[in-house]
């Protein structure tokens, strides 16, 4: 998620970064890693294909959403033996279908999976959800942001070894923060030891601008360079770098240089439209309140965008593929912080496999009424796009171990990722 939430004690710790494999879990509140599979929360109920969506897109209340998660879990307990279900599909297609109606039945209302092996793709949904839904995307935003950034830097117009200071003049000032000692990298590999603030609602509607004036009004983390702390306001800074460069607002160029040559039709950068386009994946915190209606003015580049599990998926071939940048750049693309697995907007992740681990490219991301990650080999051979519809923001600010922001689907999740990308 982008740079939001309640403002906690400067004595809070800094968050960490995910231990790249998925059998480790992940310190509940951070906004990135990869929530999907080492989240924890109570278990809940449900099916696959069996509830009826309202004609429409219209709010289902509270109630009526743990009526059916309810009433669907009778359904998903009756199927005969869960594996079985599914006999006559391939193996791992059949394996995702499960771990869908799982996740459903640990608590999310809706789930939609797209998996590509080689030339075989299905998209798969689970409960209320469709394939084709539109959802926020929240931090997948930043590899968006990372290759325009990577894209200017092959084409001359700045370094990533360029002060903030330089292209941002004064913005990052006071108490201990000195944008003349921050670099453009630093800001994408969140080594720039900038304060995360959290100041926001699940109903959006703070400015970038308001965030980084919380931010600046914290000291760093750690002095520039020396230390890895996940930060929203980095690529806060970092979108306004893009506007300085190019004179052109941020989203615009994203569409210019990504959505548009790609033909990610079903993607769009709201700057402060709470709606989403139709057909769309609703979202709900975890006692199941609507929050799908977000304004997300200060997720900005951070994590204002929306999408489809294909247009993700197609983005991410792409970039992972080397399409989108010349082999200089992608390898800054890749290139992870000093004794970490997190590069420019993209993380390494290592899947446990019988035969041996997997390495996978991966991003995600988590803020009110959703939590997604998208995995993609390093041969951009197999792929897999997970989305869930709850998540819940009180929650995730409260950073207790004991109490994360979506329900327990984990061993769903890691079901559905090792049949994707274990031999």
């Amino acid at each position: 998620m982008g740079g939001h939430a309640s403002r906690m004690d400067d004595r809070r710790p800094a968050r960490q970064p995910v231990v790249p494999r998925l059998t480790t879990g992940l310190s509940p509140g951070s906004k990135t890693g990869v929530h999907l599979v080492e989240s924890a929360r109570r278990p809940r109920q449900s099916r696959h294909g069996q509830i009826h969506r309202p004609k429409d897109d219209r709010d289902m209340s509270s109630s009526r959403v743990k009526r059916t998660v309810c009433a669907v879990a009778a359904l998903t307990v009756s199927m005969a033996g869960g594996s079985t279900a599914y006999a006559s599909e391939p193996p791992p297609r059949a394996a995702v279908r499960q771990a869908l109606d799982d996740a459903v039945a640990a608590g999310n209302p809706g789930v939609i999976a797209l998996v590509r092996q080689d030339r075989q793709r299905w998209q798969l949904a689970a409960g209320i959800a469709r394939p084709q839904d539109h959802w926020r995307i929240y931090s997948n935003t930043k590899s968006f942001v990372s290759t325009v950034l990577l894209q200017l830097v092959a084409e001359r117009r700045l370094s990533l070894d360029d002060s903030v200071e330089k292209w941002l003049p004064g913005m990052v000032r006071g108490n201990g923060n000195n944008g003349r000692l921050i670099t453009v990298r630093q800001l994408l590999n969140n080594t720039s030891g900038i304060y995360d603030p959290e100041i926001g609602t699940d109903r959006g509607g703070e400015t970038p601008q308001e965030v980084i004036a919380a931010a600046m009004a914290h000291p760093p983390v750690f002095p520039p360079g020396q230390g890895w702390d996940y930060s929203n306001t980095n690529y806060l800074l970092a979108g306004m770098i893009i506007e300085r460069v190019t004179h052109h607002r941020a989203d615009q160029e994203i569409r210019r240089r990504i959505i548009e040559p790609l033909g990610l039709t079903e993607t769009s950068f709201p700057l402060d439209d709470p709606t989403l386009p139709r057909p769309f994946l609703r979202g709900y915190d975890l006692s199941y309140r609507d929050v799908t209606e977000f304004n997300p003015s200060g997720e900005w580049t951070a994590g204002a965008m929306v999408s489809t599990v294909a247009d993700l998926a197609r983005f991410d071939t792409a970039l992972f593929g080397g399409r989108l940048l010349p082999p200089a750049q992608q390898r800054e693309l890749l290139t992870t912080a000093p004794g970490k697995n997190y590069a420019l907007g993209v993380q390494q992740v290592t899947v446990p496999c019988d035969t041996g681990d997997v390495q996978v490219w991966e991003t995600d991301g988590g803020g009110p009424g959703y939590n997604s990650l998208s995995m993609t080999s390093t041969d951009t051979s197999h792929q897999l796009v997970l989305v869930a519809d709850v998540f819940d923001l009180e929650i995730s600010e409260k950073h207790d171990p004991a109490h994360p922001a979506i329900p327990d689907a984990r061993p769903a999740f890691y079901s559905a990722v090792t049949a994707v990308f274990c031999p």
